[in-house]
């Protein structure tokens, strides 16, 4: 199992209690205001629209402030933003590479951002393209185990094309390639199994191990570069075992 993924599954529970349920809110508005731009405001033919709204209700966004995000989106109400999405690569400590992707009405801001808090955490901007081909954009589906076996959840997606499924602890992790991520979503539905989030992320092809010291200083990295209100998210090619998992814990 991926300290990496457990991390984020950790993390992605601490968010909810976090003073940083704020900044999350605003990132999943962005989301929505996006796609509903991008497909228009119905969600059942909008499959990315669809997610988004789910994803934000799952960390109990208010549905009036899911309503105006759509609504901005579609242009049926003023004041949506003109969201551009950018990749930004490099390295943070021990080597390890880091892809964020900013969604932003404001290229130089995000630039700004982004650069500051690598440089300031031991990390460092890279040419585009010299860390992309280590990841691969895969569909990644996190479904809360409650009562369901690894097999409950197999059994319902194998057919549709999902390439595995990973116990994260209190959730499975179902990966396919990106193209099949509606339609994994949609077969988990059909089988009446709940899910928390359906994206299309990047997963790295291979991971540095880090210990201690190279996981509390690639948490702060990331930390630092989530605070921007123009990252959306950051993915990065570590792993992290569950003893150092543990100790950084503590």
């Amino acid at each position: 199992m991926s300290g990496h993924s457990k991390w984020a599954t950790t993390k992605h529970k601490k968010a909810v209690i976090d003073a940083k349920r704020g900044k999350l809110f605003a990132k999943l508005i962005k989301n929505i205001e996006v796609a509903a731009r991008t497909g228009g405001a119905d969600p059942d033919g909008n499959p990315t629209l669809f997610d988004a709204i789910q994803k934000a209700k799952k960390q109990s966004v208010p549905n009036k402030n899911i309503d105006s995000a759509v609504k901005r989106g579609s242009g049926a109400e003023a004041g949506g933003a003109d969201y551009q999405t950018i990749m930004y690569e490099g390295y943070g400590p021990n080597g390890v590479a880091v892809l964020i992707e900013c969604l932003t009405d404001n290229r130089n801001r995000a630039a700004s951002d982004v650069r500051v808090a690598m440089t300031r955490n031991g990390g460092s901007m890279a040419d585009p393209g010299s860390v992309s081909y280590l990841f691969n954009r895969k569909g990644v589906v996190i479904v809360p185990k409650g009562e369901l076996s690894e097999d409950d959840v197999l059994g319902a997606v194998l057919d549709v094309g999902a390439e595995e499924v990973n116990d994260l602890g209190e959730a499975y992790e179902v990966i396919s390639e990106a193209t099949d991520l509606v339609p994994v979503r949609k077969a988990l539905q059909e089988a009446g199994i709940d899910y928390d989030s359906a994206d299309a992320n990047f997963l790295p092809t291979m991971q540095v191990e880090l210990d201690e010291d190279g996981a509390r200083k690639i948490f702060k990295l990331i930390d630092a570069l989530e605070d921007s209100d123009d990252v959306q998210n950051v993915f990065a090619n570590f792993d992290v075992s569950d003893e150092v998992m543990e100790k950084v814990d503590a």
